[in-house]
């Protein structure tokens, strides 16, 4: 599992023209399931996430996490973080998991989430969506939860 993970003063997300979900300060996530992932990558990937300490304290320095801070996340699917861009013009998505089962993992992110008392806002699965967002920092990590580059 694969996350992008932006700090962020506000964001939103549309779906044809609608607005869907909408958080202030806290964490825009997007998410991207592999074909190889598993309830414990879904697990794992949130737990980094919401322990990760990229909010400043009094002192400016990054030592607040999100469940220290009280910010909110939204959460976007993103299978397009699995694309294999070596080879050729256009990427390949073979690596990426296959719609029920990613439409399974993330539901599964989403309500973990929510038990942890986080306010989450989210995306639609599958759809087409628009983002707004601004980035506080800026602050942008990359996390995967068969550590490949975290």
């Amino acid at each position: 599992m694969r996350a992008v993970i932006q700090r962020v003063s506000q964001a939103k997300v549309k779906v044809s023209g609608n607005l869907v979900g909408e958080i202030g300060p806290g964490l825009l996530v997007f998410l991207g399931v592999g074909k190889e992932d598993t309830t414990a990558d879904a697990e794992y990937l949130l737990e980094k996430i919401i322990n990760l300490r990229i909010f400043e304290d009094a002192a400016g320095k990054f030592n607040l996490s999100l469940l220290d801070g009280g910010g909110e996340m939204m959460v976007v699917s993103q299978f397009t973080l699995y694309a294999d861009c070596r080879q050729g013009r256009r990427p390949s998505f073979t690596a990426a998991a296959p719609a029920e089962m990613a439409r399974s993992l993330y539901e599964l992110f989403l309500e973990r989430a929510r038990q942890k008392g986080l306010r989450v806002a989210a995306g639609i699965f599958q759809a087409r969506m628009e983002i707004e967002l601004t980035n506080v920092g800026p602050v942008t990590i990359l996390l995967d939860s068969s550590k490949i580059f975290c």
